[in-house]
């Protein structure tokens, strides 16, 4: 069960509203690099965790519900931001400068008014569970796969796209309280990515985590391949050497080398088509 707060986590104001400005914070809210990906993401790592330790699906938890809290200072951020937006098309003053920039060359006008309208028509000039184009979250990237090191570099990843997107964001705005809520986001973002990476050192490191699942017998890989790197080149160019091209692996298992990429199967020969199956008759045998 959880408990709520009548109170923000962290300070949220807007000197200047703008409601350019909330469309882009959708983006932190409901885009692949979203508090709601995380949130949603540690929430299910946690309640699928086993392990005979509970430590870490109470981690998973406690920072999950950390989440909630960020995608309530984002919402009260977006209302706050739309506190002067209009509500007639008339009205929508969009087309200047910065707001094409913004919006990447096209009409900045016919984008920005239809943002609006789905802020008043659909959310009464509120937050909505969705991105910067109004597309509604959908849990496609969602990672939680029942393997404690795959889910934690899931979490590092999630946490360096949504930093790299909080930054881009407190850079878009000159406004006081924006810029100091970006400033505690990102601090958090910061823990986050040493917290997972913390759970690997703690559970074997680098070296012991790896591969994943490391329960899986190496022995029954194919010897040959494991620790190479397969060259493409069509003319045999070798790859530029890379940490990755030679030299001892990183979990100290094998060691690295190239290999030029050429084919050792077969060519694939289909049979032919069923009789029932609706193909030409040519197909059919």
């Amino acid at each position: 069960m959880y408990y709520f707060e009548k109170q923000l986590q962290y300070p949220v104001r807007v000197d200047s509203p703008d409601p350019v400005y909330a469309r882009m914070l959708q983006q932190a809210i409901g885009g692949i690099e979203g508090e709601i990906r995380v949130c949603m993401q540690y929430f299910f790592q946690a309640w699928g965790n086993r392990a005979p330790n509970t430590k870490y699906r109470d981690m998973l938890l406690h920072t999950a519900t950390e989440e909630l809290g960020h995608i309530e200072m984002l919402a009260t951020a977006v209302a706050m931001n739309l506190e002067n937006a209009p509500t007639k098309v008339q009205e929508a003053g969009a087309a200047d400068a910065i707001v094409g920039a913004v919006m990447g060359g096209e009409n900045p006008r016919h984008i920005a008014e239809g943002m609006l309208h789905k802020h008043l028509l659909s959310s009464g000039m509120a937050a909505f569970p969705g991105n910067a184009d109004g597309v509604p979250f959908d849990m496609n990237h969602i990672y939680a796969s029942g393997n404690l090191a795959a889910d934690m570099y899931c979490n590092v990843a999630a946490e360096a796209t949504g930093r790299t997107l909080a930054v881009r964001l407190s850079n878009a705005t000159n406004d006081p309280g924006m810029k100091d809520m970006w400033s505690f986001l990102i601090a958090r973002d910061t823990m986050h990515q040493q917290q997972w990476l913390s759970v690997i050192e703690e559970v074997g490191g680098h070296a012991g985590a790896l591969p994943i699942p490391n329960s899986f017998p190496q022995a029954e890989e194919n010897q040959k391949y494991n620790y190479s790197f397969f060259a493409t080149n069509r003319d045999g160019t070798p790859p530029p050497e890379g940490r990755w091209t030679s030299g001892p692996s990183l979990d100290g298992k094998g060691t690295f080398n190239v290999v030029q990429n050429a084919p050792m199967g077969q060519e694939p020969v289909l049979g032919p088509a069923r009789p029932d199956s609706a193909a030409q008759s040519e197909q059919i045998g």
